[in-house]
């Protein structure tokens, strides 16, 4: 066999690989499952992208993200490698069928965990041969889990479906209870282990603490009028993040600027997406929708203009800034009462016990001993007064206690001790997260190291700098020197042929009213 070094030339025209990449792909090819923690931005799809090109067999890619999914088959195909495809709700009903045909064709397929539970698909995937199944965002995994999503639970019944292959396990964003929860949810495999520094050391940390909301807008000014760069700022409100975008295109007419959130339809996404990653937008304000399917190398700040909710939310979207290894800064706007909002946040992810009384007393009064309830998700959920999330968490619970099957509620004996167990389990996970946003408002408020405090809690090394480390080790907006080439000053003319009709499509200044 080649050396994994020419193969990786010959594929990817990379000489060398980065940490940890080699290390995961000789363990894969030996048929060793993997749980590995790596960096934002050092690679991870490269990890299972290289051994689908040289396997026989399929590589099965379960990720939680169809704008990833879709970025990663068209960068494949850039790259001249048309052996991926995607399996999502982007697809025509006639794409899919279509797909399914020819998918002894494919080498690597990517599908949301969703679609592994319909029946038609996974019995066409266990037709193949099946080498490697890999879960991205395995954190997803984990009740502690920044991003938990109930039916990555239903993983390891997959994996035994498909006669436990090779499996892989990526994240950024793992700490050790989150790697254990991850190990303890998939006990049809054995995992080794590959955890890697999160530590990005050409990110530099600096905190600006302000009086009020006002001054953030003021500090926005401020550092681009000095500063024009790639830069995504990111907010956990729609509206302010509209708000921004329309205040720093009136006042930086040079720039383009634009906003990015949930409620853009997918042609609007994407747009600002591709233009973004062309260097042919400069400023994106955005909620956490937009980054994760985004592997532009240029991104020299990153701003927070609202606190996520936990660090490991933080983690992940500073860690789109330099991923072409070159000094990039991560910058939060920080007031007296920055908790707030993702304490609203974090109220609203869950339902509430009335939701839950409500619900158990409804099912308290049928006989579902004469007839099962069939199950309308949407009906369900005007009912409860629920969002989509908060629904799919109390219906998944209900079907690990055997309350739904089939899709239908069923006789139940035990309703009310059911009941007490879910209102308990809500109470524990909303104490969890919590707990998370209080880490992170306590990193906000530190007089150590930045560095260190961000990420003591993942127990992985931190690099030490002399310079360019954060604001308390001395470092300050002021004394950085960008990389050259970032200017965004140039390429203007670039830009003239395309700006009027995105404008109106992802500005709304003239356009569109804000709600």
């Amino acid at each position: 066999m080649q050396q994994l070094e020419d193969i990786l030339h010959l594929y990817f025209n990379h000489k060398t690989f980065r940490l940890g990449q080699k290390e995961i792909i000789n363990d894969i090819i030996e048929g060793k499952s993997v749980l590995a923690t790596l960096p934002t931005g050092a690679g991870k799809s490269l990890c299972y992208q290289l051994p689908a090109l040289i396997t026989q067999g399929t590589v099965i890619v379960v990720s939680p993200l169809l704008s990833l999914m879709e970025d990663q088959v068209k960068q494949l195909k850039r790259q001249g490698h048309h052996i991926a495809v995607a399996i999502n709700s982007f697809n025509t009903e006639q794409e899919r069928q279509m797909i399914l045909s020819r998918l002894s064709q494919y080498k690597l397929i990517y599908l949301s965990p969703e679609m592994l539970q319909n029946q038609v698909i996974l019995d066409k995937l266990q037709k193949l041969q099946i080498d490697l199944f890999v879960i991205d965002e395995a954190h997803c995994i984990s009740q502690w889990g920044h991003e938990f999503r109930p039916d990555y639970l239903k993983l390891n019944q997959i994996i035994e479906h498909f006669n436990k292959p090779t499996t892989l396990a990526l994240t950024a964003t793992a700490t050790p209870d989150v790697q254990q929860d991850i190990i303890n949810q998939l006990p049809a495999v054995k995992f080794s282990k590959h955890i890697y520094p999160m530590d990005r050391s050409n990110i530099a940390f600096i905190v600006e603490h302000l009086a009020d909301p006002n001054q953030k807008d003021r500090y926005l000014i401020d550092l681009f009028e000095k500063f024009q760069l790639p830069s995504l700022i990111y907010f956990s409100s729609k509206k302010e993040a509209q708000r921004v975008a329309i205040m720093l295109h009136k006042q930086f007419l040079h720039l383009n600027v634009a906003y990015y959130h949930g409620d853009l339809d997918s042609t609007e996404r994407q747009l600002i997406q591709q233009q973004f990653m062309e260097d042919q937008l400069d400023i994106v304000c955005c909620t956490s929708a937009f980054g994760m399917g985004v592997d532009k190398p240029n991104i020299r700040l990153i701003i927070h203009y609202h606190l996520p909710t936990q660090i490991e939310s933080f983690i992940q979207e500073i860690g789109r800034a330099g991923r072409d290894q070159l000094s990039s800064v991560s910058i939060t706007l920080a007031t007296p009462y920055e908790h707030r909002l993702p304490e609203r946040l974090i109220d609203s992810e869950l339902p509430k016990e009335a939701v839950v009384d409500r619900m158990f007393s409804y099912l308290s009064s049928l006989d579902l001993s004469i007839q099962p309830l069939p199950i309308k998700d949407e009906d369900w959920m005007i009912q409860l007064q629920v969002t989509e999330t908060q629904w799919r968490f109390l219906k998944n619970y209900l079907i690990n206690k055997q309350i739904i099957e089939h899709n239908q509620f069923v006789e139940h004996k035990n309703l009310f001790h059911v009941k007490k167990e879910l209102i308990k389990k809500i109470k524990q996970r909303n104490r969890y997260k919590m707990k998370k946003l209080d880490e992170l408002v306590r990193w906000l408020n530190t007089d150590h190291c930045r560095r260190d405090q961000l990420y003591q809690s993942f127990s992985t090394p931190v690099s030490k700098l002399e310079s360019l480390c954060c604001d308390q080790c001395g470092f300050s907006i002021d004394q950085w020197i960008p990389p050259s080439e970032a200017n965004m000053a140039g390429n203007k003319l670039a830009k003239e042929s395309w700006k009027d009709d995105l404008k109106e499509l992802i500005l709304p200044f003239k356009y569109r009213q804000l709600e």
